[in-house]
Formats: C-alpha cells, sequence, structure tokens
C-alpha cells in the first residue's frame, strides 16, 4: 500500500499528534520524594528529546538534550542544546547550542548526549556520531565520542571512539561514575535483547562485559542515576510506565520497579530532598500542519512494512537530500543519504510504529510507517 502513506507524507492534512516526532513531543520534569511516585509534570523544553541531565558543582543543574525547533536547517535544529538551573530546579535558563571544538569536519553532528561530572570539576559529554554519514542508516560506524568542557556550554573532542561495537551500531548511551570505575550502557536493539555493558578505569577506555539482560517490556534506553554511595539506579522505558532498576555493582541487577510517569528516555536526578526527572513526554494535544510540497517526489513501500522500506525518488537523477526515521517515541535509529531507490532495513528496530523524515529540495516531508 503506497498511497496511504503518501497521502500522511505529503499532504497538508491535520494529523493528530499520537506516537509524534520528535519536534512534537515536549521534554517534562517532575519532582518525587522516592524517585517513584512524582507530582505533577510541567513542560521543561518545547519539541526536544533525549535528555541527561546531571547535579553539578553544588547546587548547580545542567540538563542537555536533543533540540528539535523549527525550522529545519536552523541553529535550534537538530542540535544538541543545553540548559542550567540554580535553584535546584524550579528556573532554568534559555537553552544554547553546545559547541565541540575539535570534532572531525566530516562526522556527522552529535546526537544522543549524556553527561557525566569529572573528578577535575569539568564535564564530559558523551554523544553518538560517525566518520562520515552511513550510506544505509545506523550501521557499525556509528559510536560512542566524547568531549570534556568546563563551562557545560564548550567542549573540546576527545580523540577516538570510547565504545566502538566490531558489527553494530551503539546509540543511546548512559555512562557514570560509581564504585571507583565507570559504567557505560546502551540498547542492543528490541527490549527484550538488553542492553550493552562496558566498563572502565578512566572514562575513556572501556571494555566490554557481559551484557545486561532485559525483557519485551523494558527498554534500556535512559541514564543511569546514584541513589546512594552503594546504590546505582537505571530509570529506563517501554511500552508501560517509566521504570528503573537498581544495582550494588551495575553488573547485577534487582528488578524493575514502575513509577507513575508515561514517557521515555528518563534522566534522573537525585537531590537532597529527592528526585527531579526530565522525560521526553506524550505529544502535544495540537495537531501539527504538515507541509505541502508542489508535487509528489517519491513514493514510499510497501506500508505497512515487513523488515525493508523502500524509497524511490520520482525525478530521474539522484535526489539531494536524506532520510531519518524514528521510533514512536521520538528516538533517532536510522538514516542515511537518499539514492534513486533508497533500502531501509526495519528487522533490527524495536516497535510497530515509525515516523520517516524525508530532507529534499529545501522541503521536509513527513510520514507514519508501520512494520508488520
Amino acid at each position: 500500500m503506497r498511497l496511504l502513506f503518501l497521502i500522511l507524507l505529503l499532504s497538508s492534512t491535520l494529523l493528530p499528534a499520537q506516537g509524534g516526532f520528535p519536534w512534537q513531543n515536549p521534554l517534562r520534569i517532575a519532582y518525587s520524594a522516592d524517585g517513584v511516585q512524582f507530582g505533577p509534570p510541567a513542560i521543561f523544553q518545547d519539541s526536544s528529546g533525549v535528555p541527561s541531565a546531571i547535579l553539578w558543582k553544588g547546587d548547580t543543574l545542567v540538563c542537555v538534550f536533543q533540540w528539535f525547533r523549527v525550522p529545519s536547517g536552523s541553529p535550534t535544529w537538530d542540535r544538541v542544546a543545553v540548559k542550567f538551573s540554580y535553584d535546584r530546579g524550579l528556573t532554568w535558563t534559555t537553552p544554547v547550542p553546545i559547541v565541540i571544538d575539535g570534532l572531525p569536519a566530516n562526522y556527522q553532528r552529535p546526537f544522543d548526549p549524556t553527561l557525566a561530572r569529572l573528578p577535575d570539576g569539568r564535564l564530559r559529554i558523551y554523544f553518538s556520531s560517525s566518520a562520515g554519514m552511513p550510506p544505509m542508516g545506523l550501521d557499525a560506524s556509528v559510536n560512542t565520542y566524547s568531549a570534556a568542557g568546563s563551562d557545560g556550554i564548550h567542549y573540546q573532542f576527545e580523540p577516538g571512539a570510547r565504545v566502538d561495537h566490531p558489527t553494530t551500531r551503539v546509540i543511546d548511551p548512559a555512562v557514570i561514575y560509581f564504585n571507583n570505575g565507570w559504567h557505560y550502557a546502551a540498547p542492543i536493539g528490541a527490549p527484550q535483547d538488553g542492553a550493552y555493558h562496558y566498563v572502565s578505569p578512566d572514562g575513556l577506555n572501556f571494555s566490554p562485559v557481559p551484557n545486561i539482560n532485559a525483557d519485551q517490556t523494558h527498554n534500556w534506553t535512559g541514564n543511569y542515576v546514584l541513589a546512594d554511595a552503594q546504590t546505582l539506579r537505571f530509570y529506563g522505558s517501554g511500552p508501560g510506565n517509566i521504570w528503573f532498576n537498581t544495582s550494588p555493582n551495575g553488573g547485577v541487577w534487582t528488578g524493575y520497579t514502575p513509577t507513575n510517569l508515561k514517557g521515555g528516555d528518563p534522566s534522573a536526578v537525585r537531590l537532597p530532598d529527592g528526585y527531579l526527572i526530565v522525560y521526553v513526554g506524550q505529544p502535544y494535544a495540537t495537531p501539527v500542519r504538515e507541509p505541502l510540497p508542489a508535487e509528489v517526489a517519491f513514493d514510499v513501500f510497501p506500508n505497512p512494512a515487513g523488515s525493508t522500506l523502500y524509497v524511490r525518488s520520482r525525478d530521474s537523477g539522484t535526489p539531494e537530500g536524506s532520510y531519518h526515521l524514528y521510533t514512536a517515541t521520538g528516538s533517532l535509529v536510522q538514516s542515511g543519504v537518499l539514492a534513486p531507490e533508497t533500502v531501509i532495513e526495519l528487522g533490527a528496530i524495536p516497535g510497530r510504529m515509525l515516523l520517516l523524515q524525508i530532507v529534499c529540495g529545501g522541503r521536509v516531508y513527513l510520514g507514519k510507517v508501520r512494520k508488520d
């Protein structure tokens, strides 16, 4: 079925905001005394995803996130941005895109940021990137990299990959210093695949250890937080509520505890009197009007799709543009350069509803893809 997808992708009809593209989702913030039952959430930032928040230098809170404020191509579109709070999260500064000096010019823009404090008082930001844009989407060339800085905005790139899996991409990293060492986790694929687990003595050179096991309802896309000096928590998401799991060593996990929040990509901060959490909230209730191009430029098929999706240009030449594929919660899972016929492999991507963005000729085409 091609026509249904193209109507959604290329028409100017109003789409109900269910599932949502990243620019349709706000980040939300909530507080809790125990990290389980949170109070009413508030809007933290519009059109954003993949947050990472930490407590830094006394009562200063820092939160980085992927910002998608339109228009596409602007300094606020698909950029890692940062906000600060100096009053335990009651008020926050205006977001500012971060700067990574020394990042090789051919690397794709940083995404999936996560923050960590260094012993010397600086911050290190870990992120996903690759040398060049992978032609077939997020493949094994996508690794975890890092940069360090002293003001939370400007960072110096640290050469080499922190984690480079030999056969597949590593995205959505979570990193923390705990029990005299650094721990790294990243979701392997579908929720039941669990998460990669790496450890490091210095936060730069990581070695693999046994993976973290999971099930079909607990997705290890989220962030670590110290509950206390001896207890590590990981907050993650799934088809139900946001949850956390607890560990005494980063390798053995005691069980899942659901919270009362629904959303994705959570990042919790331990405060003296409780917990603060920033997470991807449900899409805006207000429908979003999608752009209407002068003419239909692509065929996208089949839809529903099996393990393979095709994007075929109706023009005779190779289109100059790119595609980006997101999960229903707004996590980028694949991107690449358009070809006369672009083949997108869906088999390893979790979830049944996916969101496709095509950027070509100064236009942005949006649409939903369902997997069989």
